[in-house]
């Protein structure tokens, strides 16, 4: 697969998690994929979960802004260094960032991730 099939991928799941789009999101995942999100917690399947986490993502965010700063393509995965910006729906800014690290299968879905990130950061700038 070429590194700009990688990266197109890559952009879809971006730009369906600043669209909150579930359908979308879940698209660019195969049937099996698995998300440790972050890095640390449980993994999570995809295809089991993904309502809840588009859920909890529409029930705290007015808007979501995914810049990817840096995409590196090794083979089938891909190193991502990334920045969110979001409004609250109560009105407070947050910006985080971390690094995501995409496997992607021969059917051009994503089988993997893995999320480097505190969420602890964001969570400290809704609360402030």
């Amino acid at each position: 697969m070429s590194s700009t099939a990688i990266e197109n991928i890559i952009a879809a799941y971006f730009s369906n998690i600043a669209a909150m789009n579930p359908e979308g999101w879940i698209d660019t995942f195969a049937e099996d994929a698995v998300s440790h999100d972050p890095v640390g917690e449980p993994p999570v399947k995809i295809r089991e979960n993904y309502r809840q986490f588009i859920g909890q993502l529409q029930a705290v965010f007015a808007t979501l802004t995914p810049t990817t700063e840096d995409i590196f393509v090794a083979g089938n995965e891909a190193a991502v260094k990334w920045i969110m910006q979001g409004v609250s729906k109560s009105g407070k800014s947050v910006t985080f960032a971390g690094i995501t690290i995409f496997e992607i299968n021969a059917a051009a879905k994503i089988q993997t991730t893995r999320a480097y990130w505190n969420p602890a950061q964001m969570i400290a700038q809704l609360r402030n």
